[in-house]
């Protein structure tokens, strides 16, 4: 099954659904940061919330970044999102181990601990804009929904899901999220959540082969339901070479000068993918020029 994204629409246009599956590109990022379950979790979620809030977002540069500072000892969690699907994300302490809950899970709220979500839309004007709360709980899906109630005014339905096997592969990815807009009937509400309380966690109903119309389908069971767009989804990032030769260039001749004459070679991690990029005493004397 591969990842994808779909969006739909119910009631003449007075509720506002979108659904993801992310199991492969969670995965990805898994092995690229090295991921304990809960810090894998944590960054699936995050990713997840990410892409289902593109929603809006008109051109590819446009984008959805989501950061989430707790207390706890995961540190940050750096995720954004753009309208083509694209997502990539980093945990700041992705080796993190904790105990299960008590509930049998994963504690991401402990290892998210308390802090702020912060929510930045870039949609091409002068200031990108930055909303945020505290967080509700650190499990991210709450803190989401009270963002989206208290930030954007939108009562909202949010589940994120992400389900670790024992071996630390992502065994199920996604989640979804349910507006309300303005005039929507209190008794389509009332159904809404009827459904979601009757229905299995979302990522077992994603182990268990449903896509993301099936996801909708569920927590909107008997509401016409007319579906805008499904596309694909991706772990992509957006370094490049050329782009840390940018970053070395702006530190400045001397910075560069004392690179050449210390260890004549550089290395350049990226954050949000951990690709390595590496530039011989060569290349540097180059970009000295």
């Amino acid at each position: 099954m591969w990842d994808s994204l779909v969006r739909a629409t119910a009631l003449d246009n007075t509720i506002r659904v979108s659904a993801v599956v992310t199991t492969k590109l969670t995965n990805e990022a898994r092995l690229r940061h090295n991921t304990f379950p809960v810090a894998t979790a944590a960054l699936g979620r995050t990713m997840n919330a990410a892409l289902l809030l593109t929603w809006g977002l008109k051109e590819k540069d446009e984008t959805i970044t989501i950061r989430i500072i707790g207390d706890g000892p995961l540190g940050g969690i750096i995720v954004d999102a753009n309208t083509e699907g694209e997502v990539r994300g980093y945990v700041q302490n992705p080796q993190v181990d904790l105990p299960l809950s008590e509930k049998g899970k994963l504690d991401v709220g402990a290892a998210v601990g308390k802090g702020t979500v912060y929510v930045t839309k870039d949609i091409g004007l002068k200031e990108p804009y930055t909303g945020s709360i505290p967080l509700v709980s650190g499990e991210i899906g709450e803190d989401i929904a009270a963002y989206l109630a208290q930030s954007e005014q939108i009562p909202s339905l949010v589940s994120l899901g992400v389900l670790v096997n024992p071996d630390f592969t992502v065994a199920a990815s996604g989640g979804i999220i349910i507006q309300a807009l303005p005039n929507t009937p209190e008794e389509v509400l009332v159904k809404i959540e009827e459904n979601a309380a009757r229905i299995l966690p979302v990522s077992t109903l994603i182990k268990e082969g449903n896509k993301p119309k099936d996801l909708i389908k569920l927590y909107l069971e008997g509401i016409d339901v007319e579906y805008l767009e499904e596309k694909p989804v991706r772990f992509q990032c957006r370094c490049s070479l050329e782009r840390v030769k940018s970053a070395l260039v702006s530190l400045g001749q001397k910075e560069l000068e004392d690179m050449i004459k210390k260890d004549g070679k550089a290395e350049v991690v990226c954050h949000f993918c951990n690709e390595a990029y590496f530039l011989n005493k060569a290349e540097l004397k180059e970009l000295l020029k």
